[in-house]
């Protein structure tokens, strides 16, 4: 088989609609190689970088509440700094850079999941909303 490791995707793909930050940034523990009273960090297998999770909110009216959030993780040396509030939203919309899906199956629920990783968090590089312009071609607002 041709697939070997993380699967490339853009955001748009994962996020067609946008997503927002709903939580702190945290650093992801290594479970198996931590003992009681000694952390270990997470490091990316290929990378070697520090891997880091954000759980954000997808912002696509269709998805089911209970699948609203999700974590992803994004590998950086250092902590990544979520981008400032925009005035009259709740929350801080984001998006990712070098964005990666890998399939899993879910222990709790025996179903198909993907973890999402990315290197780079950032402001959304477009606000604009395309509207109708009179000659009917799309316009930003």
């Amino acid at each position: 088989m041709a697939i070997q490791g993380p699967i490339p995707v853009r955001f748009e793909q994962v996020f067609p609609h946008g997503c927002f930050v709903v939580g702190e940034v945290e650093q992801v523990k290594d479970f198996d190689a931590s003992s009681k009273g000694r952390t270990v960090y997470a490091k990316d297998k290929n990378t070697g970088e520090l891997v880091w999770q954000v759980a954000v909110m997808d912002a696509d009216p269709t998805v089911k509440a209970g699948q609203k959030t999700v974590s992803v993780k994004i590998l950086s040396p250092v902590q990544p700094v979520v981008p400032a509030a925009l005035p009259g939203l709740p929350f801080v919309p984001v998006e990712f850079d070098g964005m990666t899906a890998t399939a899993y199956v879910a222990q709790n629920t025996g179903r198909l999941a993907w973890s999402i990783r990315a290197t780079a968090m950032h402001s959304p590089r477009s606000t604009a909303v395309p509207v109708k312009a009179s000659a009917g071609k799309d316009v930003a607002a």
